[in-house]
């Protein structure tokens, strides 16, 4: 096994460093403030390629593998995690899931804008009422000629009120994952309204809304996949998902590790020494530094595995678990690093475990993941 990344990748890596740096890191405290993120930045996005990884050029894509994507999110999420979303939803599960399960038309349609960031993607699966269980969705679509009309309401959804599709996923047929199926619905369509959702913990820079579909209108031709498919293609989805929150999370881990090393080492003496000097302290850093490296590892072993072609599903459910968790650990013992000045917005460690406190619950929560995972070992199915 070689851990050693290759040139083409360092390359990226160091691309997106440079990008965080200096269009993300200068601005990252104003927009958590400020509940938004200047919208310019999608574009900005676009146009350095993150937006496309992994999808074909030939649909206006920058190409790249699995590990390519999670080493950009991870130097993007160690700028703000809210601008990691961003890329994770647009690209990650609605770009990347047209391009895989879209039609030529679709493909043609919506890829190109995605990818250069003149559109922008969310995705509806969540409810107010069905979050863990969402084959238990309420959202309907029902048939009337050619074309489809839903109605139904979704909640959480990343980009919400900046989106120009949403990839939403309604029931069509009866109870349970064979009714559903997938629409990609422009957000622009008689009776779809976006309410942003303000006011949360963390990622308060990322437009979170509310959705509302009274009775939209689509055609049989932005149905996505067959009909009765959509819960298998929101699963499916929803690996590369965790995969991606997961790289997510080492970003965070890591900004949060580094800003507490510098902190530690400079913060005047105590004692007659810094900080850095303190066995306890030293502690601290060292459980930081495992953790982060641990799910950085975890996480670059699902790319593997994708890029490979073979199953991550479970490998998927680990990266995210470990990572979401450990994330929220390391931002919290950089608080403790700094003291009670970790307690304040001059420094970055607080948004850090704010952020990351929601990757536990989103995309599966932890509880979830520990469900799928123990499913897979033992081949019985928790759920029922």
């Amino acid at each position: 096994m070689d851990l050693a990344i290759s040139d083409e990748h360092r390359q990226l890596r160091e691309l997106a460093h440079r990008f965080t740096e200096e269009r993300i890191v200068p601005h990252a405290a104003r927009w958590d403030r400020d509940e938004a993120i200047d919208r310019d930045l999608v574009p900005a996005l676009g146009e350095v390629g993150f937006l496309g990884l992994g999808i074909d050029e030939e649909y206006g894509g920058s190409g790249g593998d699995h590990l390519a994507y999670c080493l950009v999110l991870e130097e993007v999420a160690r700028g703000d995690s809210a601008v990691r979303g961003i890329v994770s939803v647009s690209l990650g599960l609605v770009g990347k899931t047209i391009f895989k399960h879209g039609t030529e038309k679709q493909k043609r349609r919506w890829l190109p804008g995605l990818c250069a960031g003149e559109l922008v993607g969310c995705f509806g699966l969540t409810e107010p009422g069905t979050g863990s269980d969402a084959a238990s969705l309420a959202t309907k679509a029902v048939r009337d000629g050619d074309d489809w009309v839903i109605t139904g309401t979704k909640v959480f959804i990343t980009n919400g009120t900046w989106a120009d599709v949403a990839l939403v996923f309604a029931r069509t047929g009866g109870p349970g994952p064979k009714g559903i199926t997938a629409f990609l619905v422009p957000t622009d369509s008689p009776g779809f309204t976006a309410r942003e959702i303000k006011g949360k913990l963390g990622m308060r820079g990322q437009a979170t809304a509310e959705l509302t579909l009274d009775g939209v209108r689509v055609p049989d031709e932005h149905r996505l996949g067959e009909e009765g498919t959509g819960f298998r293609i929101a699963m499916s989805t929803l690996d590369r998902g965790r995969m991606s929150v997961a790289a997510g999370c080492v970003g965070a881990a890591r900004g949060a590790l580094e800003a507490a090393l510098k902190y530690a080492k400079e913060r005047e003496q105590q004692f007659g020494k810094p900080i850095a000097g303190f066995q306890l302290v030293q502690e601290l850093l060292a459980d930081m530094a495992v953790e982060t490296d641990a799910a950085r590892l975890l996480t670059w072993r699902c790319a593997d595995l994708a890029d490979r072609g073979e199953p991550f599903s479970t490998e998927a459910s680990m990266a995210k678990l470990y990572a979401s968790e450990a994330a929220v650990r390391v931002a919290d013992n950089a608080i403790q690093v700094f003291g009670g000045y970790g307690y304040v917005d001059e420094y970055p460690v607080g948004k850090y475990l704010r952020d990351t406190r929601v990757t536990t619950l989103y995309e599966g929560t932890t509880q979830i993941q520990k469900l799928l995972i123990g499913r897979a070992l033992t081949g019985i199915n928790a759920f029922v």
